[in-house]
């Protein structure tokens, strides 16, 4: 075989096994957030914890006198599927993962605010996490109490796995496995994924790790994953019922539009006075 059509042979093939891998990929539907090696594609923002890669994890060290520091994502995301890995070594280390983040870089007189939708993990006795809470703007939308069957999910001092899905206005959480929490609400559309190391009380608690690993998203073709227990969904959409809670046998008294379904006590029709809707 001359040296012209081996040369060519060897170029074919390696557009095949390049195109194989091309559909694989595609098919499978995910992309890599990190690679593993380095920390392309992200920032930190509006502290000073350093965030470092270390045998193929992320790695964020809680420092004295930070306020929350977060790493993120220089792109921005609507509606997709996140999953990932985070362990906590400490009781101390709280942590959350971002899901459509925002940023003011002006805030706090030019140190920046991370603010919005939140994927908590807390590894006190409180048990929270997967919880969601809207950070430094309204608090908490969905705290574990209202699901109370998933505050063992989260293990501390292990790897725990995080599933968070955006899409539309709703927002449910699992981890390692667990339906955990539903919220629906339009506050954000977009926004980026960030990681948190959170601030420290005293000095004593500085150089407390927190650790993440594969982090990867999808945003075409989305399947969103039902959930089978009937848990509370937190909504903030008025007079409105999710797909999941009709089919768990919720319906609406009250249409937000007319008194069609109420009447006045004693009387067969809605009362001519003192009641009306608006």
């Amino acid at each position: 075989m001359n040296y012209s059509l081996r040369k060519s042979l060897f170029v074919l093939t390696s557009i095949a096994l390049l195109s194989c891998s091309q559909e694989q990929k595609a098919e499978d539907g995910w992309t890599e957030l990190f690679n593993g090696k380095d920390l392309s594609g992200w920032k930190v923002v509006a502290g000073t914890a350093p965030y470092e890669v270390v045998n193929g994890e992320i790695i964020g060290t809680s420092v004295a006198g930070s306020p929350n520091t977060f790493l993120i994502t220089e792109a921005t995301y609507g509606d997709f599927i996140l999953e990932l890995d985070l362990k906590v070594e400490d009781v101390t280390s709280n942590s959350g993962v971002m899901a459509r983040g925002q940023f003011d870089p002006a805030a706090r007189e030019g140190k920046g605010l991370v603010f919005g939708y939140q994927i908590e993990a807390d590894p006190t006795e409180r048990a929270w996490s997967g919880g969601i809470y809207d950070e430094a703007r309204r608090g908490w939308l969905y705290p574990l109490e209202l699901n109370p069957e998933a505050k063992t999910a989260f293990k501390m001092g292990e790897y725990n796995h995080y599933r968070i899905e955006a899409i539309g206005d709703e927002l449910k959480t699992w981890i390692n496995g667990q339906e955990v929490a539903y919220v629906v609400d339009d506050m954000d559309k977009t926004g980026f994924i960030g990681l948190q190391v959170h601030s420290i009380r005293d000095s004593t608690q500085a150089g407390r790790k927190t650790y993440f690993k594969n982090v990867k998203i999808q945003t075409e073709n989305l399947q969103s994953q039902a959930f089978k227990k009937d848990l509370p969904v937190v909504s903030n959409s008025l007079n409105t019922l999710t797909e999941y809670e009709k089919a768990m046998g919720w319906r609406l008294l009250f249409n937000g539009q007319n008194s069609e379904g109420w009447r006045g006590a004693k009387k067969e029709t809605f009362p001519e006075s003192g009641w009306n809707v608006a």
